[in-house]
């Protein structure tokens, strides 16, 4: 099956009713320096999309999330080969954050203000306003 030939992850994880959105670095050498992103990553070796994405959030924002808590989910095949995840958890979890080293910051913003942030990945603010208009 195609969607098991992924690049990576990346999740919307609500805190409450807000979403999780990590700045990125302002690197010429990354895809959309200091844009808003979302966490998630890159795929390592043969794991699986929860896996990837488990991972990544804990790398980016110190959290442990259980794989039950994953959602929603979509198969993308563009820009990159990639599964989007939506997480609901509660608001206090946010008080667990520990950010990582990726990323300039993390905040918390209604998600109708990343879809219309001009500097949100434009391909993750369509996909948040996918997952919200369902």
């Amino acid at each position: 099956m195609s969607e098991q030939r992924f690049e990576g992850t990346k999740l919307a994880l609500f805190l409450g009713a807000r979403l999780a959105v990590i700045e990125r670095d302002q690197a010429a050498d990354i895809p959309w320096p200091g844009f808003l992103d979302l966490p998630g990553g890159g795929r390592e070796g043969a794991e699986s999309a929860e896996a990837c994405v488990l991972r990544e959030t804990h790398e980016e924002l110190g959290l442990v999330l259980d794989p039950g808590v994953l959602g929603w989910r979509r198969f993308y095949a563009g820009p990159t080969r990639m599964w989007f995840f939506v997480a609901h958890c509660e608001a206090a979890l946010a008080d667990e954050v520990v950010f990582g080293d990726e990323g300039r910051r993390w905040c918390l913003m209604p998600p109708e203000d990343y879809v219309a942030h001009d500097k949100a990945v434009p391909h993750f603010a369509e996909r948040v306003a996918a997952y919200l208009a369902r």
